[in-house]
């Protein structure tokens, strides 16, 4: 698989005419605007995929969306499949890929605090303050415009983001993810958006031993949001699957729950398009509405 990609990444390097970087043979790709950065945290060194926006120059505070991989991935695999960088361009926006840590050769993410819901003992809560840290000191964030989105493990990231680090996230996305049964002191008003097709064959839609369904992860955060209950629901079938959109509004703070359900869809990060959207224009197009005081 990681041939594939390689052979993938060489030829848009040669087609955008510039130069190819792999990180310790772990496949992180380097593109024009693009560069890995390296901090340490609790002794281990980790690493982060950083696109800075053509149109950046300081003057102005600009939102970080971070994207976190699935399981077993890399950061340089996922920049190409989970790809923002265009809409980072166009909506101004720094854009942050980063990578989890190692377990017997295996990238992963700990969406929960210390205890037997993570993998291991790394404290990937930390790493990302620091990150965020790290980050804000080189460019100019807007503190209040931090969003988190996630790919299945890197869902399940984004959601232990929003339980336990809302203090520092706007709203969150997760696309074909999941949220683990640690619920955190959420301290405002969460926009979530959930995107998830009913034939994923990793995360069942409806859930499984030890896993949520899709359903009950909404009616966690329509509940603690004050959401409508009853979804407007709008469908659109003029693409390659059936995808329906529900939408619980009118939450604390003007904050709305919505979910994205692919008729059909596996495990995966969405090019399927609703109303010519693809995954990556819905999950920011979604979370750039909110600052971390609800709608902007």
């Amino acid at each position: 698989m990681k041939n594939i990609f390689l052979i993938i990444a060489s030829l848009i390097t040669i087609l955008m005419g510039c130069d190819i970087f792999d990180n310790s043979n772990k496949g992180t790709f380097i593109y024009p605007n693009t560069n890995v950065q390296t901090l340490v945290h609790d002794d281990l060194t980790r690493e982060y995929i950083l696109y800075i926006p053509d149109s950046y120059d300081g003057t102005s505070a600009l939102p970080l969306m971070m994207n976190f991989h699935g399981y077993s991935q890399n950061a340089g695999e996922y920049i190409i499949e989970a790809d923002m960088r265009q809409l980072a361009e166009s909506d101004t926006f720094i854009l942050v890929y980063p990578q989890g840590s190692y377990l017997n050769g295996l990238s992963f993410w700990n969406p929960c605090p210390a205890g037997g819901d993570n993998k291991s003992d790394v404290n990937d809560f930390g790493f990302v303050e620091s990150m965020i840290s790290k980050i804000s000191t080189q460019y100019n964030l807007n503190m209040e415009r931090i969003y988190a989105a996630g790919f299945s493990n890197g869902g399940m990231m984004a959601y232990g983001l929003a339980n336990y680090k809302s203090d520092i996230i706007a709203a969150v996305a997760s696309v074909s993810g999941a949220m683990l049964d640690c619920f955190g002191s959420t301290n405002h008003p969460m926009p979530v958006v959930h995107l998830h097709g009913t034939s994923d064959y990793v995360l069942p839609y409806n859930g499984g031993i030890d896993l949520t369904s899709v359903q009950s992860t909404l009616d966690y955060w329509i509940n603690f949001n004050n959401t409508t209950t009853i979804p407007n629901i709008i469908i659109d079938d003029s693409g390659d699957m059936t995808i329906e959109h529900y939408v619980y509004d009118q939450g604390d703070s003007l904050v709305s729950v919505e979910h994205y359900k692919y008729i059909g869809g596996d495990h995966i990060w969405f090019n399927s398009t609703f109303q010519g959207q693809n995954a990556s224009e819905l999950v920011w197009n979604f979370v750039s509405r909110y600052d971390i005081n609800g709608l902007r």
